[in-house]
């Protein structure tokens, strides 16, 4: 198994070579698929102040993300990535103007309606995370159509969060176990935090392992908190829909040169890449 060392030095070559030639870098695309994340996630910022700096209005800048997104999903699926995580809509966004959020519900279902062909024809699944009993009646079925419809895929799972937060989906969880309780199911001191785990959005996935926030905000805004607990996060400055392949690949490059420890030290890590 090659080392972190190893790889650095891979790529540093290949970059090299790669900017005197100005070729595409399709090397180290090559290189990073061999230490692709399993699960991606994304804060999607930036749609609204890229449509205002256009002097567009901000609705302009949501359907422009929508490209992105599908940008977003096609380079995952490329690079063997096992889920990628979108954050479409916080419990937070509610407070934003009357008439942005329903031009963001609407344009929500049109996609649903519009995409989930191409998703199903790719070998995605998609998996809505949140709570939707706010939308209406007529968003929810759309929801459950396009996941009924992709149920079966395995290429990519592409979980969307929508009227999500991360307290909330702890705070679920939690009351799912105090009923466990209340019925004598278990015991509060028989609890674990694979139970909690259990519990909460994408518990069937594997945990988040790079978070990426584009617009050159440095904070995750009450986002997976649980499953991201030891996430690399990446923070650029490229607002969303401006996010293309190549800004994808260099997050995900940046993800491959970090050393993730989990609680020990640098040199255990060593000795274990040496050792396997």
């Amino acid at each position: 198994m090659s080392s972190i060392k190893d790889f650095e030095s891979e790529t540093a070559v290949v970059e090299k070579s790669n900017r005197e030639s100005g070729a595409l870098p399709q090397q180290i695309v090559e290189l990073i698929k061999q230490a692709a994340p399993q699960h991606v996630a994304i804060i999607m910022d930036g749609n609204g102040r890229w449509a205002q700096a256009k002097g567009q209005p901000r609705v302009m800048g949501h359907r422009a993300g929508v490209k992105a997104v599908r940008r977003a999903v096609s380079t995952a699926r490329e690079m063997g990535i096992k889920s990628l995580t979108l954050f479409a809509f916080s419990s937070e966004n509610w407070r934003r103007p009357e008439q942005e959020v329903g031009l963001l519900m609407e344009l929500f279902f049109t996609v649903l309606q519009r995409e989930i062909k191409l998703l199903h024809k790719n070998g995605v699944r998609l998996n809505i995370i949140g709570d939707t009993s706010r939308f209406s009646e007529r968003l929810q079925k759309q929801i459950k159509k396009a996941e009924e419809k992709t149920a079966d895929n395995n290429a990519l799972v592409l979980n969307v969060a929508a009227n999500y937060g991360g307290r909330w989906d702890i705070l679920q969880a939690t009351q799912a176990l105090s009923k466990k309780v209340a019925t004598g199911e278990m015991t509060a001191e028989e609890i674990t935090e694979t139970d909690m785990f259990n519990l909460l959005s994408m518990s069937d996935q594997p945990e988040v392992d790079l978070m990426i926030r584009t617009g050159g905000d440095y904070r995750i805004s009450n986002f997976i908190l649980w499953q991201a607990a030891y996430a690399e996060l990446e923070f650029i400055e490229t607002l969303w829909p401006d996010f293309d392949e190549d800004v994808f690949h260099r997050a995900l490059l940046s993800f491959t040169r970090r050393q993730r420890r989990f609680g020990l030290t640098g040199q255990q890590i060593d000795e274990l890449q040496e050792s396997s």
